[in-house]
């Protein structure tokens, strides 16, 4: 019997999606690679140029680069901005790479009023401050469902909660912050207290020499914040050091996957609290130097 017309458009089509399908059903390579992750473009080209042995594997639309780091296997890849588009790429590398350590590099927005433009923070847990209720206006305020709960203070209509994470045969885990692995953060303590960092990139400088700070908390949200009072909230509800749009989320799949994570974001702006518009555009690429710069001494002074 002869196929039919649309037989063969299918057998075709599959066949023309046959090469994508073999290069992200089955992994790469089998060497234990430390990620390496940075947010967007300007973050991860002085990363790109510390690879040797550089290998490209296209996954998804996504570019994950293989080599080596300071001579440790590493996998270089850009998260995407915002919270699903890390925790779709960072799920991406776990099931395509033998991954076996997560280090993040990155700018971010300075909450804590005792940092300045420039700083490296390296935060020992992450939470997800829009993980959150939007409430029900009353005469008495905004008022959560009777069913829900939460202990942290709400902003306006806005409420924080927990996050469920499912751990299998002992069902949903319930959780606010997710901590870095803490063997790395005592790395990450020896390399701040060894390095100094440049206060200028062109013609741009800082108004004083920048330093790298390592502990207090972060948090990470899919919002772009540039409001004062939303930081002054964000500051005195999670004593929190630095906000982003990425962290957090790739701390969530970290825990999930049972993989030690550590972050290193480097403030290029105020998140709001700077006293013209926001700082970003003219102090990105200092920012983004500094923390690939921390992530390769961090690297480098890693055991193998």
């Amino acid at each position: 019997m002869k196929p039919t017309l649309a037989a063969l458009t299918l057998a075709a089509a599959l066949a023309a999606h046959s090469p994508a399908l073999a290069q992200t059903a089955q992994p790469v390579d089998e060497a234990a690679r430390i990620a390496v992750i940075s947010a967007f473009e300007p973050e991860w080209i002085a990363l790109q140029e510390m690879i040797e042995g550089r290998e490209d594997h296209l996954i998804s639309g996504t570019t994950f680069v293989t080599g080596t780091m300071e001579g440790k296997p590493i996998l270089l890849f850009l998260s995407g901005v915002s919270m699903v588009n890390a925790a779709m790429t960072t799920q991406i590398a776990l099931d395509r790479f033998n991954v076996d350590r997560i280090v993040f590099s990155g700018i971010a927005g300075g909450v804590d009023p005792d940092l300045a433009i420039g700083d490296v923070v390296v935060s020992e847990q992450w939470s997800q401050y829009l993980e959150a209720i939007f409430a029900r206006e009353t005469e008495d305020g905004f008022v959560i469902p009777s069913f829900m709960q939460t202990d942290v203070p709400g902003y306006g209509m806005i409420f924080p909660r927990e996050v469920g994470i499912a751990r299998g045969a002992d069902g949903i885990e319930k959780r606010l912050w997710f901590p870095v692995d803490g063997e790395m953060l005592d790395v990450a303590r020896a390399v701040a207290a060894e390095l100094t960092l440049e206060d200028c990139a062109g013609e741009t400088c800082l108004t004083r020499a920048p330093s790298i700070v390592v502990g207090g908390n972060g948090v990470s949200g899919q919002a772009f914040v540039d409001n004062a009072d939303f930081r002054e909230y964000v500051f005195e509800t999670f004593d929190a050091k630095v906000l982003d749009m990425e962290s957090a989320a790739v701390a969530h799949v970290a825990y999930a996957n049972d993989v030690p994570f550590i972050a290193f974001r480097s403030l290029s702006d105020l998140a709001g609290g700077g006293e013209g518009e926001n700082e970003m555009g003219t102090f990105m690429q200092i920012a983004s130097d500094n923390s690939a710069a921390v992530v390769q001494a961090f690297i480098a002074a890693l055991p193998r």
